[in-house]
């Protein structure tokens, strides 16, 4: 045989070879895949409850929820999230506080991260001042009197609020 000919036959051999080894290298990526969708919405539910929980407090203080019902639902909120945490914890993702040195449940981790985000909003809040807020509604009513008034009756060029008189024509506006 040609030298040719056992290179075209060796590459053909290699062909065949990565192709019926091509299963085994998807499997592995869509066990990866699989667990990377599952820590995904692990934590996407985290959040929704953390969420939760803080709009459950907002509405009992602003007194929408009944003080009999409070408790109920902010005890099934917290389970729930320690549910969601235990999920995290099997998965190795979110170290569990027993591996840490700092111990507590994972309800007291829901509660910490309830109240650091109730201190990220209130920080927020609390950045912007009385002088801020006037600040912003002086230069927005000066924006609102720079604003077109639509066109001129004459000639159609654009005309401001503010005009007395056409700046093209000098049509009087009134």
């Amino acid at each position: 045989m040609e030298l040719g000919a056992i290179f075209l036959v060796l590459a053909v051999l290699v062909l065949v070879g990565m192709y019926l080894y091509a299963p085994f290298m998807s499997g592995r990526r869509h066990k990866a895949t699989q667990e990377s969708h599952e820590t995904s919405a692990l934590l996407a539910e985290r959040d929704r409850v953390i969420n939760s929980l803080q709009e459950l407090d907002f509405d009992f203080n602003l007194g929408k929820i009944p003080a009999e019902d409070y408790p109920v639902q902010r005890s099934a909120l917290l389970q729930k999230g320690a549910e969601v945490l235990k999920q995290l914890d099997e998965l190795s993702l979110i170290p569990s506080p027993s591996s840490n040195g700092r111990g507590g449940s994972e309800e007291d981790r829901i509660e910490k991260a309830v109240a650091a985000r109730r201190a990220d909003a209130s920080a927020e809040a609390a950045a912007v001042t009385d002088d801020d807020i006037e600040s912003m509604i002086v230069s927005r009513r000066k924006a609102r009197k720079n604003k077109s008034a639509g066109f001129c009756p004459k000639c159609g060029k654009p005309v401001l609020d503010s005009d007395r008189f056409c700046p093209s024509c000098g049509k009087s506006l009134t």
